[in-house]
């Protein structure tokens, strides 16, 4: 008994605090300290929530200390073979008659007769032809004493932009310089060939007049219409200023661009890598800069390909994961990790925002369906009725290509997807709604409410939302995966986020390029991972809440 009475009264109520069995003490704690408890003892809940937390910190707080942009693009030097020309060679006679001339194919089939059996003239319908063959590769046809027409190997070219030649210039120039190439040797400072096949020469551009004077003073020259031309050995025909009106060839050589000229020099190596059957030539320009050309042959065509070897600038598409880009980048040169992350803020963003809409939508039209009942809830549940019959995913993707049509900007875009699709998610969460409103007006504290005079808006939105906010909680997070992967669809398809905007389903669109989805893996792996990973933490955490809100879960 002493001893009893050597207790303090603080000890005895400090005692008897501690006494309490667990059992009691869960009792004591308040509903929401209730739920979490049953929450977080739910192991694939934490896991869930842990998931969600790493994808929000990646994509919002990753985006921020993230060096680059999501529309930020980088660029590499990297060598291009681009079609620079085209050269034809003409192995066989061919005419060209002057421009008030009838000389067709039966009189030109005519004159090969003649020309094979070595007559000098020839009749067709009635017209006497006489040939001349004024050089070995040159046939002229006369009809009065009038050249009408002619034949040779050779053909008569311009420099890009300038008039076409008259007929007697052409007789002319071809004349003088195939009769001049049967008299003289080759130029002895025609380009060299090297030992590995590759044609090299400096472009020397001097005083086109002192190259004209020097071809005139050599005697290569030739009179049209009072006019006086010079031409040099590689066939270039110049006027008396020394620029290049036409050039004579058995080749005959076209610029893939019609505004780009080809430069005597080079024209001339080229055509002595053919006649040499070199497969290169290396061009240095008036400026100093150094071009490679390769030269293919495509027996199909038997056309000579002339193409150009260049270093450009251009977007690092696709470039393997590195110290720079840990996750390489894709088709437009982007950093892969930057757009992952900014592609799950608006993934994440685009859910959430819907779900509200459709949330909001759903207490609304739910709360007075469920409280008023009648003609109301039958009126708005025939509603929801005409909602569940639409079919959304057509709805959406006729929208999404009117959208196109229609070349909205992306953001604007991005604001109508989500309007779109949280009117279209509204009628589930409205049932739920109702059916919870329905079980709860006729309870005790709803009679109450109406015994003491609150208003009907006051009763719905105090008493009566807050005890469905837990189911509505739950269905808001189970919703919140289906609308990430409805978004993720139709970005894939094309149909959703539009670019410079990343998503995880328009970045996982790459995969519709079968070399894309073999060769690329860091491009849609990650952006696959990080969706399954956002959906799968919703459902989980969706999963637990259901549980932590359930009274009769025993955990």
């Amino acid at each position: 008994m002493s001893n009893d009475k050597n207790v303090k009264p603080a000890d005895q109520a400090e005692e008897q605090e501690y006494s309490l069995n667990d059992d009691r003490r869960v009792k004591v704690l308040s509903p929401g300290a209730l739920i979490a408890k049953r929450f977080f003892r739910n192991r694939l809940a934490v896991v869930g929530l842990v998931i969600l937390v790493a994808m929000f910190l990646f994509s919002f707080v990753g985006g921020v200390i993230s060096p680059y942009g999501q529309d930020e693009t980088f660029s590499t030097m990297t060598e291009l073979n681009t079609q620079y020309a085209g050269i034809t060679e003409t192995t066989s006679l061919r005419y060209t008659a002057a421009p008030d001339a009838e000389f067709g194919a039966l009189v030109q089939s005519k004159a090969n007769s003649a020309i094979n059996a070595g007559e000098t003239s020839f009749e067709r319908d009635g017209v006497v032809y006489t040939i001349d063959q004024p050089t070995p590769d040159l046939y002229t046809f006369s009809q009065g004493g009038q050249v009408v027409a002619y034949a040779s190997s050779n053909v008569v070219s311009v420099p890009a932009g300038a008039t076409a030649p008259s007929f007697e210039f052409q007789v002319a120039a071809i004349t003088a310089i195939t009769a001049a190439d049967e008299a003289e040797e080759p130029a002895a400072d025609a380009p060299e060939v090297t030992e590995d096949g590759t044609v090299v020469v400096e472009s020397d551009e001097g005083d086109a007049a002192d190259a004209a004077a020097e071809a005139e003073a050599a005697g290569n020259t030739f009179e049209v219409d009072g006019a006086t031309y010079s031409f040099d050995e590689a066939g270039n025909v110049m006027d008396g200023s020394g620029t290049v009106v036409a050039m004579v060839s058995p080749f005959v050589m076209s610029a893939s661009d019609g505004n780009t000229v080809i430069p005597d020099d080079l024209r001339q190596a080229l055509l002595t890598a053919i006649e040499a059957d070199a497969s290169e030539v290396v061009y240095t320009d008036a400026n100093g800069a150094e071009h490679t050309y390769t030269i293919s042959y495509d027996a199909y065509s038997k056309v000579y390909n002339v193409t150009e070897t260049t270093e450009n600038l251009v977007y690092d598409r696709y470039a393997s994961p590195s110290l720079e880009h840990w996750l390489g980048t894709d088709g437009n040169g982007m950093d892969m990790l930057t757009r992952l992350m900014y592609g799950g803020r608006v993934s994440l963003i685009i859910g959430f925002i819907v779900v509200f809409i459709a949330a909001g939508l759903g207490v609304i039209m739910g709360g007075i369906s469920g409280y008023f009942g009648g003609w109301v809830d039958n009126l708005i549940m025939r509603i929801v009725d005409v909602f569940y019959c639409l079919p959304s995913m057509p709805i959406i993707i006729i929208l999404g290509s009117a959208m196109d049509a229609m070349r909205l900007d992306p953001w604007i875009r991005m604001i109508y997807l989500m309007l779109i699709l949280g009117f279209l998610s509204w009628p589930g969460i409205a049932r739920l709604v109702r059916g919870q409103i329905l079980s709860l007006r006729e309870q005790e504290f709803m009679l109450a409410t109406e015994a003491t005079g609150i208003s009907v808006p006051h009763r719905i939105i105090r008493h009566l939302i807050p005890n469905v906010m837990p189911q509505l909680i739950v269905s808001c997070t189970m919703s919140l995966g289906s609308t990430i992967i409805t978004e993720a669809t139709l970005s894939f398809l094309g149909l959703g986020v539009k670019f410079p905007f990343a998503s995880w389903g328009n970045i996982i669109s790459d995969v519709n390029n079968a070399f894309v989805m073999t060769n690329y893996w860091f491009i849609w792996i990650p952006a696959g991972i990080c969706l399954l990973l956002a959906v799968l933490g919703f459902n989980f955490v969706g999963d637990g809440l259901r549980d932590a809100f359930d009274p009769k879960m025993n955990r």
